[in-house]
Parts: C-alpha cells; structure tokens; sequence
C-alpha cells in the first residue's frame, strides 16, 4: 500500500473542471473513434497494400479484439499503478500506436500495429470514465456521465464520416495519423491537472492465468465469428474447433477467476443487481445498435451507389442532435429515476429502427436521415441512464473495477455483432434472392417487358441478363436490410421491461432498495 488512506481530493470547479472534462472527453473519442474509423476505409487500405477486402476486415478485428482483452486490465493497472499514470501512460501508448499504424508499409505490419493500438487503448475509457467521475460533485455525476457518453456515441458516427472523407480524398494512414496531435494534448493536459490527485496504489500480484484464458477464448471466439462465414460455419473443422477452444476457454475462465484471491475480472460485481441489468441492456442495446452502425453504410456504398463519403454524412445529423441534448439529458437525470430516461431512450431507437424498416430503394438522402435524427435523441439518454443504472450501489473504490468490467463486456459484445450482422445480412440477402429468383421466369411478362426495354436501348441478352441479376440482388439486400431493422427495433423495445426489475437509480448516488 502506498500510504494510510487519505481523503479523496475534493472535485474541480470552473475552468479547471471544463478543461479537463474536455481533456478526458477527447481521450475517450479517439478510442471510440478508432473502432468504426476504419470500416468504410477497408477497400481502400486493401487496394493500397495489394490483399483482398476479406483480409482488409482484420484491420477492424485486430483491433476490437485486442482492446477487448485489455479493457479487463484497467482494474488492476490502476490500483497498481494510479488512475492518474495509468490513463496518462495509455493515451501515450495509443498515440504512439496509432503513428506507426500511419507508417505500416504492409498488411501484416498494419494488422500488428492495430493489435498494439487496440492493447494500449483497453484503460482509457474506463479509465476516463472513472476519472471524470472523480472530478465531478457527487450530485452532478449525471453531468459527467453525459459528457463521457455523448463521446462514447458520437465517435462511432465520425468514424464513417472521417474515414470516407479521408479515404476519399486523401492517403488512408490519415486515418490513423490524425491521432496524433490529439493524443499528445490529452495526455498533457491530464497529467498536468491530475497527477496531484493521483489515486493511491497497491502492490498486488497480477493474475497472469485468468488473463491467459481471457486471450485464449475471446481470440477464439472473435476470430470464429469473422471468418465463419467464408469457412460454411460448423461444416468447417477450424471452426468447430475454435468454437470448443472458445466454450472451454470461457467457462476455465469463469470457475477460475471466481476462486482467485486477485482476480483480473471481479466476477463478484454480478451479486449487485443493477450492476448486473445495467450491463446486460447496455450491451445487448450496444450491439444493436453497432450492428446497425456497420449494416447502414455498407448497404448505402455497395447496393445503394452511395460514396465513402456521403455514406458517412447520412448519420451526421444524429451526432448533433446527441451533441445537443446531452446536457439535457445530464440535469434530467439529476431529477428523474434512470429506469425511466432507460426506458425513454430503448423507444426512440426502437421509433428509429421501424423507421428504417419502411425504407425503400428509391429512399431519398432526407429519407435516411430522418430516423438517424431520432436515434440520436435516443443517444443522448443512453448511457447516461444505463450507466447510472449499472454503477449505483457499486463502492466508490470499486467504480474503475466496475467500469473496467462493463466496458468489456460492451465492447466485446459491439465487436461480436459487427460479424454476427454482416453473417445474418448476408443469409437474409440469400435467402430472398432465392425467393425472387423462384417468383420470375425467362417467361414471365414483365421479365419480358424489361428485357425488351434493355434491348430497344442496345444491351446485348448477356448483359441485359446480368442487369437484371443486379437488380434482384440490390432489392434481396434491400429486403434483408429491412428484416434487421425490424429485427432491431423489437428486440430493444423488449429491453424496456429489464431495467425494471433493477432498483430505483438516481445520478447522486443513491439506489433505493440497497445494492443487492
């Protein structure tokens, strides 16, 4: 131990407290920013280093699954280290990363330097969380939570816009490079306003075991769900084997990291109760709403004719609109029972995704950008409320265990969703085609009438064929686009009824009922 315990600082004020909350804020960004930045930049990095789109998607996957792994470390780190160093040395380590990612002059390079990148990220949102947390009054902690949240939300939707406009217009590496200045203001920023408030630190062993089975079975199990559907799923013996390395892998996991004395995962958090539902619906709501994160602009630039670019620019307005009412949500939250703002913030984005599932494919710019509006009022609730559901109850030294913890658990389950999506997508997408290929015929008249069309223009059979073959693949994925916006829209409108059975949460502090 590092001293007998000592008062803890007393929370910032003023400018100090705008500046720093800005500092963690922006660390917070460029990590969320590095998770969906990428995504609609792969064809370009793939064209660039000379490998097809398949082994492009490993940029993403590297890195979701490598900060996935270390998100569970930030416990530990910080009560060995302090909150303070911990944060300061990740965002450094980040930086730095994500330079040599701009420098990659290969695949296998730049896969290495996104695994690094995705390692030294795994503190800074929890580690930011926990911080800002700390700075603030205990009674406005539905501020804190709603600037670390609006980050959280935002970046995911100015990865695409970025990306597509970088990748457009400029050398990918950008993408990575722009890290840089950022990163270096942030960490100065927050060493010099914090590190008189370091956090006190212990010197407890590292549980190098349960860290070891966490690699083994989340690196199996991320890595079955992307290359599953290239390899025809369990008919693949690689697969069936990564899937029992994964089961096996989990459940060591779990009996070993619930008997260690100084566990990486304290599994014990799950005996709170709104601990437990908190991280339950914000993950499940997370991977909804990333798996429509990744659909969207895939659907937009490969069926829709949409650039990189303007594909990102659809889900622009969104991001304001949770820009803008974040701070309402945050006083809101200071007056009003979380399991009701929770509730509100499931039925926007289920308003959101029924929304989506009424498009069509002539739907105009507007048409698209109209239920993103709604979902980003549905963002500027979000996690303010499920958070506050989740870390109340939970002891002061434990909120960095806690958050560490939650934040695994969501990222993790974003990063499984992005491949459990594009697998449905794809088997809805087939499953239509056939349907539709069974409904025309070479006989029918209207088959008939659009060959004649395409011959009274000069197309040859083959290519007036082949067009027509388009056209039913456009409107397959169209049709399958629409079943998962369905599919999403019921699935958080039954999210509704989970946070109720959680205890009455306010942003102050206090859970009615206890913590159990």
């Amino acid at each position: 131990m590092s001293g007998a315990p000592e008062r803890a600082p007393a929370p910032l004020e003023g400018g100090a407290l705008a500046l720093i909350s800005l500092a963690l804020a922006l660390g917070t960004f460029m990590q969320v920013l590095d998770t969906t930045i990428a995504n609609v930049s792969i064809p370009t990095i793939a064209g660039d280093l000379g490998v097809s789109a398949n082994q492009g998607t490993w940029v993403i996957t590297s890195f979701a699954v490598s900060n996935g792994i270390a998100v569970p470390l930030t416990g530990w780190l910080m009560r060995r280290y302090g909150a303070v160093r911990t944060f300061v040395a990740s965002v450094l380590l980040f930086t730095l990363a994500s330079f040599l990612c701009g420098m990659a002059w290969n695949l296998s390079s730049l896969i290495f330097f996104r695994i690094l990148q995705g390692a030294a990220s795994g503190p800074m949102i929890p580690g930011s969380q926990a911080l800002l947390i700390a700075i603030f009054p205990p009674a406005k902690r539905g501020t804190a939570l709603a600037i670390w949240s609006m980050t959280t939300l935002v970046a995911p939707i100015c990865g695409p816009i970025l990306g597509g406009y970088i990748s457009d217009n400029f050398h990918w590496a950008w993408i990575f490079l722009i890290n840089v200045p950022v990163g270096l203001l942030c960490a100065a920023v927050c060493w010099r306003g914090l590190k008189s408030r370091e956090t006190q630190t212990q010197k407890i062993p590292i549980d190098s075991i349960g860290l070891a089975l966490l690699v083994v079975w989340v690196g199996a199990l991320q890595i079955m769900l992307d290359t599953g559907k290239d390899a025809d799923w369990f008919a693949s013996t690689e697969i069936v084997v990564l899937a029992l390395v994964s089961a096996i892998g989990c459940i060591a996991w779990v009996i070993w990291e619930v008997t260690e004395k100084h566990p990486i995962v304290d599994l014990s958090l799950f005996t709170n109760r709104n601990f437990t539902i908190g991280v339950f619906a914000s993950s499940l709501a997370y991977a909804i709403f990333f798996g429509n994160v990744v659909i969207l602009p895939l659907w937009l630039q490969q069926h829709l004719g949409y650039t990189a670019t303007w594909a990102g620019l659809v889900a622009a307005p969104s991001g304001v609109v949770a820009v803008v009412l974040s701070p309402l949500a945050a006083r809101v939250m200071s007056r009003l029972d979380a399991r009701w703002t929770a509730s509100f913030s499931f039925l926007a984005f289920a308003v959101s995704y029924f929304m989506r599932a009424g498009l069509t494919a002539d739907a105009t710019f507007l048409d698209f950008v109209m239920p993103l509006l709604v979902q980003g009022v549905a963002m500027s609730f979000f996690f303010v409320a499920l958070l506050t559901i989740a870390l109340n109850g939970v002891d002061p030294q434990r909120i960095p265990l806690a958050s560490g913890l939650n934040n695994f658990i969501r990222i993790t389950a974003g990063s499984f969703s992005a491949s459990l999506t594009t697998t449905l997508w794809d088997r809805r997408e087939a499953l239509h085609q056939s349907r539709l290929a069974e409904a025309s015929s070479i006989y029918d008249p209207t088959m008939q009438n659009a060959l004649a069309s395409l011959h009274a223009l000069g197309v040859p059979d083959a290519q007036a064929l082949a067009m027509l073959a388009r056209n039913m693949q456009g409107q397959a994925y169209l049709l399958a686009s629409l079943d998962y916006f369905w599919l999403s829209g019921w699935l958080v409108l039954l999210l509704i009824g989970t946070v109720w059975f959680a205890h009455r949460s306010l942003s102050g502090g206090h859970v009615a009922g206890g913590g159990d």
